[in-house]
């Protein structure tokens, strides 16, 4: 019979389906607390600057948990993005959105491709 040990401390059966039920019910029940001022100020944030509302959202909630992740104040996180332009904002958050993301899919900017094709080449006659 296999058992291990479950995040809140009780025994785990994997043979029986109700601490299956039980553990997959409560997979990705993890809670997550903020201050109501830090997450409107971090939304506030990227709505002044450009963002849509969805965006700004989703962008505030990664830019949250990166702060309690690196115990450092929200406030100070984002005293730190105000002498930036948008475009080094937008890499700045691409570094940190892929930091939260599964390493299957990044983001980025593309850069045009320097190296020169096989055909080309020059040739002399």
């Amino acid at each position: 019979m296999a058992s291990s040990d479950q995040n809140i401390g009780s025994r785990f059966d994997k043979s029986n389906s109700d601490d299956q039920r039980r553990f997959f019910n409560n997979y990705f029940k993890t809670e997550i607390n903020y201050n109501a001022s830090e997450v409107d100020a971090v939304i506030g944030y990227f709505l002044k600057r450009d963002f849509d509302k969805i965006a700004a959202v989703n962008t505030a909630s990664v830019i949250l948990q990166q702060a309690a992740i690196d115990e450092v104040p929200v406030f100070e996180l984002l005293d730190t993005l105000n002498g930036i332009d948008n475009i080094q904002l937008n890499n700045v958050l691409a570094q940190i959105l892929n930091l939260n993301r599964e390493k299957t899919s990044m983001l980025g900017f593309r850069s045009q491709n320097k190296s020169e094709l096989f055909d080309q080449r020059n040739i002399l006659v």
